[in-house]
């Protein structure tokens, strides 16, 4: 896929430098703090700015932040209008990594939450005279087609809705920049990643040994990055002052292949004294809509294992398409280039991570598995 990143406008006065009529650091407006990347954020911008949180109920108790209660799906997110311009007279720059991401939720519901929170913020920036920054997601590039749209609803309502934001911030004309990470993973050195997604998920899944099946080829890849390579990148744009441009924040041609992924699941799943699980049977992308789903729609499986398969073919049919990406992580103002050997070590400690926070889950498997053979001596 080729990047179409153009050449970046800079902001006249770096964004670490506040404005020349205050003298504290410049604020930065942070939608999504509570959210998978949102604690990486935190960790990345405390440094230098302060940095202002939306929330809706559940505070952040992070002492590093200031935090103001908000609809973000609500006018002025829903502050009075003293409340909105006074917030607007304060912000210096926004960044907004708030989005509906449970596909399970209605696909109508998925559109409305990302663009008219878009559209909230977008508002705020305008009349804050700051840059904004956009986290999008690097499967823009994979728009859905009819039959995505029909079999994985909520997926394909999801990239639509991405792709829609993304717009309304080009229509806008103000300055910033869009991100699109691939799948983020937890943080390269200890794995911790702020609540379980999609890809943690699908470890635990795999170090358990209940994925007999996954659809993709041998040597497909999984695009995915630690979250502090993505907070790094984003943090960097923003410091830089990078008011223009599309950033691509994926492995590309290092990231990891899916048997390659399998294998360092199965091998995490020994060292905490489980069996070794079968590699997963891995079936081509292009026999999935003909095998697989309408194997899925029978009922002769039992529901958890069908919802399970359903729920990996949904990721990987709509994540694997279009690989690999390219990348513009190590780029000026862009974070660290990511590594093959940088990425399958992330992946490990992301593994063992998973296992050290499910050591009653896997107790509770290793005493289910080893029963047939204490009966049998």
């Amino acid at each position: 896929m080729p990047r179409n990143v153009p050449r970046p406008t800079v902001l006249p006065t770096p964004l670490t430098a506040p404005r020349e009529d205050r003298p504290d650091r410049p604020t930065l407006f942070l939608t999504g703090g509570s959210g998978v990347l949102g604690q990486a954020l935190i960790d990345e911008l405390a440094p230098d700015f302060d940095l202002l949180c939306l929330r809706r109920a559940r505070p952040l108790d992070d002492p590093r932040v200031s935090e103001i209660e908000g609809d973000l799906l609500a006018p002025r997110l829903g502050l009075s209008r003293r409340e909105w311009y006074e917030l607007a007279l304060r912000v210096d720059v926004v960044l907004h990594s708030a989005a509906q991401t449970n596909w399970r939720t209605p696909p109508e519901e998925i559109l409305r939450t990302n663009t008219l929170g878009t559209e909230t913020v977008l508002d705020l920036a305008a009349r804050a005279d700051a840059p904004l920054y956009l986290v999008s997601t690097a499967f823009v590039a994979n728009r859905p087609t009819d039959e995505d749209r029909e079999r994985f609803p909520g997926a394909a309502a999801y990239l639509n809705s991405k792709i829609r934001a993304e717009q309304l911030l080009r229509d806008a004309g103000l300055p910033g920049a869009i991100v699109r990470p691939s799948v983020v993973m937890g943080d390269s050195v200890n794995g911790r990643i702020a609540g379980e997604q999609g890809l943690t998920k699908t470890i635990g899944s795999m170090v358990l040994g209940q994925v007999p099946v996954l659809p993709g080829a041998p040597e497909a890849r999984i695009d995915m990055v630690p979250q502090d390579y993505v907070s790094q990148a984003v943090g960097d744009l923003i410091r830089g002052g990078v008011g223009s441009g599309e950033y691509w924040l994926t492995a590309g041609k290092e990231a990891v292949e899916l048997r390659e992924f399998a294998d360092v699941c199965a091998d995490v799943a020994v060292r905490h004294g489980l069996p070794r699980p079968e590699r997963p049977r891995l079936i081509p992308v292009e026999a999935v809509h003909r095998l697989l789903l309408p194997m899925l729609e029978g009922t002769s499986l039992p529901g958890a294992l069908r919802r399970r398969l359903q729920h990996y073919a949904e990721l990987l049919l709509v994540f694997q398409r279009e690989l690999p990406f390219d990348t513009s992580l190590g780029d000026p103002d862009c974070g660290t280039r990511l590594t093959h050997a940088d990425i399958r070590s992330a992946l490990v400690r992301n593994a063992e991570k998973w296992a050290e926070d499910n050591s009653g889950l896997l107790s509770r498997h290793r005493a289910t598995t080893a029963a047939p053979a204490e009966v049998a001596s």
